[in-house]
């Protein structure tokens, strides 16, 4: 029912741009005013919630831990799984970013026979989620060739790269076809693994309906409905240069795929997505675990009147003598 609410609500924001463009003649507001929106919030949000992540205090070094920390000298540390130093850090983030390697690792327990505790990998979801984020950045990447009036040489090496199986005319783009499995199998893994699905939120599914529309509709542009491509690059320059215009012609299919994104861009800073930005801000990734070579106190802590074992003496040390107890002072 989550999945299911969450498709139709997609389905729900396609007809109202087909009804808007087609029935109403809303063009502008679709490609205009809701872009700039969209846009607007999605800046602000992100900036909200990166500034309160930020601000939020962390006076210990809390990093997650999953190989040996630095110690003695002659006990090999694992320089990257648990990282003592500002170098380690960053490695261990640049793994993270790229290449996502607490994915690749240990994710799945099973108790065996004996009883037996099992750890094993899920490297299927671990090459899924790799997949569709390069994917989604080389497409995003791509379509700067919309936004400039002279296309970069790097935007079409990489467009060259991404066509050079030349299949087809107009050829194929080989991350149009991967995004599009790797998010379809994300949805079903969600599915049809009860664990999974059991603890799934309509806002876990929600996501994966929005991209694979994206997707979708920007593969019927290319390869079978028909756009006015010249028009889409007049309104995209309109729109970074804050003159916009609106060319007849474009396609309803177009605005679809425009408005897709723009409610992507604004429910971007309040969802789950938002672990773009917070690895970087998450302490248990950014930190070093020098707590063996650096005394952390907690600046916020506040004087606390203690009674040490000296005073506790001087005060009873008549009735520790009468019962026996050994006393430091005669």
């Amino acid at each position: 029912m989550r999945a299911l609410f969450s498709f139709i609500v997609v389905i729900a924001l396609v007809a109202i741009v087909f009804v808007g463009v087609k029935g109403a003649n809303l063009e502008f507001l679709f490609g205009v005013i809701i872009p700039y929106a969209a846009l607007a919030t999605f800046i602000i949000g992100f900036i909200y919630r990166v500034v309160k992540w930020g601000r939020s205090p962390v006076p210990f070094h809390i990093p997650t831990t999953c190989g040996q920390q630095k110690t003695l000298p002659w006990i090999k540390d694992s320089k990257i799984e648990n990282p003592s130093t500002t170098a380690g850090v960053i490695a261990r983030m640049a793994l993270e970013v790229l290449v996502f390697r607490s994915l690749f690792r240990n994710l799945k327990t099973d108790l065996r026979e004996g009883p037996r505790l099992a750890y094993g990998s899920d490297k299927w979801l671990w090459l899924a989620g790799l997949a569709f984020h390069w994917s989604f950045l080389i497409i995003a990447f791509r379509h700067l060739r919309f936004f400039m009036q002279d296309v970069p040489v790097v935007v079409q090496w990489v467009e060259g790269l991404d066509s050079f199986l030349q299949i087809g005319a107009p050829l194929l783009y080989i991350t149009d076809v991967i995004i599009i499995t790797a998010v379809t199998y994300l949805f079903l893994r969600r599915v049809y693994i009860p664990q999974v699905r059991y603890i799934s939120l309509a806002a876990d599914y929600f996501p994966l309906f929005l991209i694979l529309g994206i997707a979708i509709s920007g593969v019927l542009m290319r390869y079978f409905i028909k756009v006015h491509v010249v028009g889409v690059k007049e309104l995209a320059m309109g729109l970074v240069s804050f003159n916009p215009t609106i060319p007849e012609g474009i396609g309803v299919i177009f605005y679809i795929h425009l408005f897709l994104i723009c409610v992507l861009f604004a429910y971007f800073p309040f969802s789950k997505l938002m672990h773009m930005g917070g690895v970087f801000l998450s302490p248990t990734r950014n930190l070093a675990n020098n707590s063996r070579m650096v005394r952390h106190v907690n600046p916020w802590n506040y004087p606390v009147k203690v009674h040490t074992y000296e005073e506790y003496e001087e005060e009873f040390r008549e009735k520790m003598k009468m019962a026996g107890l050994p006393v430091e002072k005669e």
